[in-house]
Order: structure tokens, then C-alpha cells, then sequence
């Protein structure tokens, strides 16, 4: 990224962090706001420490075969889905990087993307709550979920996907290098109208749900998004 591209996304970043009341997290401290977008360029390996020290809940996010890249968290925003039961509540965060992109997820699942080079989740609709929502840990919780989804470019919309999930194992795993005990499931996904299949992966942390790290298709013919949770969102 060349450093004229840079300076309009800090400038850009911290417009967003000035204006925005809608995250709950304290928005202050400009200057480390800036130095946060300077780091979200491209390789990024931080150290446990500087996530630590950075007042921002964080993630790394690799789409496809790019560069990893490091992420933090600008509006977090409770969202009831019109075709959902009015008791469902859940919390959107809205995750921007330096160059302007953004991820949007609810508890680890990816629901929106904006600015992605390859192309955009554009809308996930279900009249059933998402079992990672409900928690996949629990006995009690469905392991098949159906819903509508939309993407681009081009003409995707209203194609309905199923998934059946299925435990894979426990396992251990690096989280902002620390080693952390997981619960490894997958989500095979099937879009019937296409005649595509493809498996999500999700790492949830066993007494709580909360994904931690996961894998999952942005779109049937869209890449894969991997997203490591560094630093969480403390409502």
C-alpha cells in the first residue's frame, strides 16, 4: 500500500472513531487510534503484549490466499432481524481494517462484508436463531439451521442454505499465543440451488460457545475467510 493510500485510511479510520456513539467501548486516545490503522496494513504478527496494550477489541482476518491482516472492532450495535422472533437480540460488530474494509459478525458468525476485493456477503436472513447463537455446546441446541442468503457481484439473492453441524473434537489451539482449550465443529453447508456444498469451520471455547477462531466461505462462490478473535468486545 503506497503511503499517500495509507494517510487517507488513518484519516478515514479516525473521521469513523470521532464520530461514531453507537460502540460501546470508549472511544478516545486518537493518536493510538492512528497508529492501530497504520498497523491493520498487510503480514501483521503481533505480539501478545501489543494486543494487549491496544485498547480496542481486535482480530486477524486472512481472506483466500491474501496477507493476514489486523483488525479492530469501531461500532458494536444490538440488532433485532426482522425475520427473526422479536426475542431474538444479538449484537453486531463491525470490524474495519486501514484500507477501508469492513467485517460485520454476530458471536463469531460472519454475516456482512463491505469493500472486499473478491466480492460481498451482502445479507443473511433466517426465521430460525442461529445455533451458534444459541450455543453448539449444549445438548439442547438444534445442529441443523436454514437460512437466506445474499451476496455480490452479480445477481445473488434469496438462495437458501443449510447447514448440519457436526463435533469434531476438542482441541488445543494458539490464541494470541496463548494456548486455549476449544471445542472444534463443522458446519457443512449446502445450497441446493446451485448444487454447491462447502464446510464452515468453528472453534467455540467449551463452557461459553463464544467462537474463537473459525473458517467460513463468504459467499458459495467467494473465498474463505479465516478470523482469529485476539482481543474481545467487552459489552
Amino acid at each position: 500500500m503506497h503511503i499517500h493510500k495509507k494517510l487517507v485510511s488513518l484519516l478515514t479510520l479516525s473521521l469513523v472513531l470521532l464520530n461514531t456513539t453507537a460502540c460501546s467501548q470508549r472511544i478516545g486516545a486518537l493518536n493510538d487510534t492512528l497508529k492501530l490503522a497504520f498497523i491493520g496494513d498487510q503480514d501483521v504478527k503481533l505480539s501478545a503484549q501489543q494486543v494487549n496494550d491496544i485498547p480496542y477489541a481486535s482480530i486477524y482476518a486472512q481472506i483466500g490466499d491474501m496477507s493476514q491482516v489486523f483488525i479492530v472492532l469501531v461500532f458494536a450495535e444490538p440488532k433485532v432481524s426482522l425475520t427473526q422472533v422479536p426475542t431474538t437480540l444479538s449484537t453486531e460488530l463491525k470490524w474495519l481494517s486501514a484500507d477501508k474494509g469492513m467485517i460485520v459478525t454476530v458471536n463469531g458468525r460472519l454475516v456482512r462484508t463491505h469493500n472486499n476485493p473478491t466480492g460481498d456477503l451482502v445479507a443473511v436472513e433466517s426465521t430460525e436463531p442461529d445455533p451458534i447463537m444459541l450455543g453448539l455446546q449444549l445438548a439442547s441446541t438444534p445442529k441443523t439451521w436454514t437460512r437466506i442468503i445474499d451476496w455480490q457481484p452479480g445477481y445473488h439473492f434469496g438462495y437458501k442454505a443449510t447447514s448440519h453441524f457436526n463435533l469434531v473434537g476438542q482441541e488445543n489451539i494458539l490464541i494470541n499465543d496463548i494456548p486455549t482449550q476449544a471445542l472444534h465443529y463443522s458446519e457443512i453447508v449446502l445450497v441446493d440451488d446451485l448444487n454447491i456444498q462447502y464446510q464452515n469451520e468453528f472453534w467455540l471455547t467449551p463452557e461459553t460457545g463464544n467462537v474463537i477462531k473459525s473458517r467460513q466461505k463468504i459467499a458459495p462462490n467467494l473465498p474463505f475467510i479465516d478470523i482469529s478473535l485476539l482481543k474481545p468486545f467487552a459489552s
